[in-house]
């Protein structure tokens, strides 16, 4: 499949403008936590400067951490370089409209240094190196994401005042496949299928999960970088809706002691001519193509578990027996396995099932291109399916915490190779501020474990 078509052009959005349909476009660029950042900018000032110019920004907002802090030790900006300013490069086959705010449209963004040296660093920039490094060898990958989320009858602030415990989930047991428990929070799941629609986005159905006001929600496969733009759209829309009806959501990996929230990444590979590669005939026979790709994959799961699970509670789900895999290996439709075949003939693809929600899916998809170039130039011989329950079986396992999975993101060969010092380092130094960040926290659990008792 070609690149998605923009739902909006520009000449669309100025005519828009002038008669006063369209006063508000979001320039929006994601930052490291995978968020989409920027300014709301008038109409007439973005056709009179931004459209041409772009706009600028802090540079803090690739070196900051989940709140926003400033952080020491990143290379691209710090107090010792002042904090200058990067500029946001509007890229106008993503112009969107965004129907939950009033004559609003959006455009994404890459970043730039000012004198208009793309930034190595920016997600969107990483994952754009790794299709280009694709591109020189014929291919193009197409995928989607499937994102599981968390609904809330508790709004944003309400949560935040009562220190996130008690909230009201949406569903009061498991809804999986239930009609009954969608039908029960249609309101929401209606607006957010036909709004995402309305901003470009193809829908293709929603269900209900396991955990408590779980939900899923499915769009087409189209191109992998226009999948991680629409992913981002999505993520901001379901949190905007939500907040608009006095809820939340929640795309962290693990919420609670129950299931965690997902992002499988589903990906194949066409040639330059938009032709299928990865299956041979109309069965599940994979192509040398694609059995060294996969292989590429399983190779570097250790090493690219990071850029899959980037945050101290992406760990916690990955459990024994909770459909999160913990198993370094693949498997024919088992998902018991870090890495699923399925499909078949031109459908034939691979479901990577280690990302959870809270994944950049530009890093996240980044990895995988890099693995799979990494399978393709060293001709990497597939290893053999694991039948049967993975969780049970002797087999390597991916990393199971935050600390192990950036050293070995550092300290890759593999990862250095195919990303550069730059971003490697920068991303890996953004880990290691999580991780002090976490180790400096006095939890929950310990103050109910330790208080009175120790």
């Amino acid at each position: 499949m070609s690149t998605a078509p923009s739902p909006l052009t520009l000449d669309q959005l100025q005519n828009d403008i002038a008669s006063g349909e369209v006063d508000t476009v979001l320039v929006a660029a994601t930052d490291m936590q995978g968020r989409l950042q920027g300014k709301r900018i008038t109409g007439r000032f973005f056709i009179d400067e931004v459209m041409e110019n772009g706009t600028e920004g802090c540079s803090y907002l690739l070196a900051a951490d989940v709140e926003m802090n400033t952080v020491d030790g990143f290379a691209l900006t710090s107090w010792e370089h002042g904090y200058g300013d990067l500029m946001f490069v509007p890229d106008f086959s993503t112009l969107r409209r965004v129907p939950w705010h009033p004559r609003s449209v959006m455009v994404q963004c890459d970043l730039a240094r000012t004198d208009g040296t793309p930034l190595a660093v920016s997600p969107r920039q990483v994952l754009k190196a790794q299709l280009e490094r694709l591109e020189k060898l014929g291919f193009a990958p197409i995928g989607a994401t499937e994102l599981e989320f968390a609904l809330y009858n508790t709004s944003y602030r309400d949560a935040m005042a009562s220190d996130y415990r008690n909230l009201e989930a949406a569903s009061i047991y498991n809804i999986d496949y239930s009609l009954f428990g969608t039908g029960q929070v249609e309101d929401y799941l209606r607006r957010l299928r036909n709004e995402m629609d309305g901003a470009g986005l193809y829908t293709e159905s929603a269900k209900g999960e396991c955990n408590l006001g779980q939900l899923e929600v499915g769009f087409r496969y189209t191109d992998i970088l226009a999948t991680c733009d629409n992913h981002v759209v999505y993520k901001l829309g379901a949190k905007q809706i939500a907040d608009q009806q006095g809820r939340s959501v929640t795309f962290m990996a693990k919420p609670n002691d129950r299931e965690g929230s997902s992002c499988h990444i589903h990906m194949s590979l066409n040639d330059n001519d938009g032709k299928p590669v990865f299956g041979v005939g109309h069965g599940s026979e994979m192509s040398e193509t694609m059995k060294h790709f996969v292989a590429g994959v399983v190779a570097t799961q250790y090493d690219f578990t990071y850029l899959y699970a980037p945050n101290i509670n992406s760990y916690k789900r990955f459990a024994e027996g909770s459909f999160a895999p913990t198993a370094v290996g693949w498997g024919w439709d088992n998902r018991t396995c870090a890495v699923r075949i399925v499909g078949h003939g031109p459908a034939l693809r691979f479901e990577q099932r280690v990302p959870g929600a809270d994944a950049n899916p530009y890093l996240a998809c980044a990895a995988l291109v890099a693995a799979g170039i990494h399978g393709l130039e060293n001709r990497l011989e597939l290893p053999e399916a694991l039948a049967g329950n993975a969780y049970t079986q002797d087999v390597p396992h991916i990393p199971r915490r935050l600390h192990d999975a950036v050293s070995a993101f550092d300290s890759s060969s593999a990862a250095r190779a195919a990303f550069g010092d730059e971003v490697v380092d920068h991303y890996a130094h953004a880990g290691r501020v999580e991780m002090a960040a976490f180790d400096a926290a006095v939890t929950d659990w310990e103050v109910r474990r330790g208080f009175e008792r120790l």
